[in-house]
């Protein structure tokens, strides 16, 4: 296979971002599950579906920087990992779907996770307290060779953390319909 032949599997164009990637493999692997869809080639589907995720996904840095890295890249695979990737699929293709999904190699297309949400919260949240904090600081505790803190610094540098802030629960929403979704659609 050709790395054309890997993006049209997918349904994507050459070129297309990691998290394009992740989205189409995700739905991919729902449409053509054996699990879920009794077509008799769906599992044929699922495994063309699950290696080109794989190969697009482990040498998406070499492939796009020099033709020679490129054509390394397709031999390498060609010799040790098409072979695992084909017998994983496999694997997962004779499972039920809501098991495939609780894998940690189904996870990882995940393009929201709560550890990135969490850490998008507990930074908002330092960028605030800090702001805060360190104006009462200097308020409190001028420093000759500074000139005082402006009004102005402690409106631009709140704004950006409340923005900050605001994308944040955003993502928190998000990953939370997601969840939901996720949950009451295979339950």
């Amino acid at each position: 296979m050709t790395l054309s032949d890997y993006y049209q599997i997918l349904g994507l164009t050459v070129g297309s971002s990691e998290n394009e990637i992740k989205k189409a493999y995700r739905q991919k692997a729902r449409l053509y599950h054996p699990d879920i869809n009794p077509s008799p080639d769906a599992k044929d589907k699922f495994i063309m579906a699950t290696e080109a995720y794989e190969f697009l996904i482990a040498n998406r840095d070499k492939i796009y920087n020099d033709e020679e890295a490129y054509r390394q890249a397709m031999n390498d695979w060609r010799k040790y990992r098409q072979d695992r990737s084909k017998q994983r699929a496999r694997a997962y293709s004779q499972t039920s779907y809501s098991k495939f999904r609780n894998t940690n190699f189904y996870k990882t297309t995940r393009i929201l996770d709560g550890t990135t949400v969490a850490i998008c919260l507990i930074v908002s949240g330092i960028v605030l307290l800090y702001t805060v904090l360190g104006y009462i600081y200097t308020i409190r505790h001028p420093d000759p060779r500074f000139d005082k803190p402006t009004i102005f610094g402690l409106i631009t540098l709140l704004t950006l953390g409340m923005i900050l802030f605001g994308a944040s629960l955003l993502y928190l929403k998000a990953f939370k319909e997601s969840s939901k979704k996720h949950k009451n659609k295979y339950s």
